[in-house]
């Protein structure tokens, strides 16, 4: 227990001066949206099927998701999963289809997601994605836009991102 509050208290140090180089180098790519990537909670991915919603609201084809779970050891070996102790000591990501997934080049990327987790922001941060979305209220440095909906209301968060993406001219 102790070492998974130092391990957390050391991804957060880490994460903070990333994210303070990244606001430096940041800069909005003006591609049309053609690729989508989620990364989301199980417990969401579980009971919504947040890759068919989008790619049809957006009408995008091959949207990807990866969830977050709690390490278990009953667990099976997912492709669409990944945990906390997928993740180093020094802030990188040791599942390496995850690397490849955040390596992806994706125009859009989804952070489907309302509570601080250090995890899944890390995750979003190290993306390559030319552009970012999220819900307001998890940390507003990540994303391009933030979208102020509940996380159930699906159709109601995705024609949001679809009218915010219309107006900034990704669709």
């Amino acid at each position: 227990m102790i070492f998974k509050r130092l391990k957390h208290a050391v991804l957060k140090n880490k994460f903070d001066t990333l994210l303070a180089q990244t606001e430096v180098d940041r800069t909005i790519s003006s591609y049309k949206i053609q690729s989508v990537g989620i990364i989301t909670l199980e417990e969401i991915s579980s009971k919504i099927d947040l890759e068919r919603e989008i790619a049809a609201v957006l009408g995008i084809k091959n949207a990807k998701i990866y969830s977050f779970r709690k390490f278990s050891k009953t667990d099976v070996f997912s492709y669409k999963h990944f945990t906390e102790n997928d993740m180093s000591w020094s802030g990188r990501f040791t599942n390496t289809n995850f690397q490849v997934f955040l390596e992806e080049p994706l125009d859009l990327i989804i952070g489907y997601f309302q509570r601080h987790n250090i995890f899944l922001e890390t995750a979003i941060l190290q993306s390559k994605a030319h552009f970012k979305v999220g819900f307001s209220g998890v940390n507003s440095q990540l994303y391009e836009i933030e979208i102020s909906e509940k996380i159930e209301n699906t159709m109601a968060y995705t024609s949001e991102l679809k009218r915010y993406l219309k107006i900034v001219n990704k669709l």
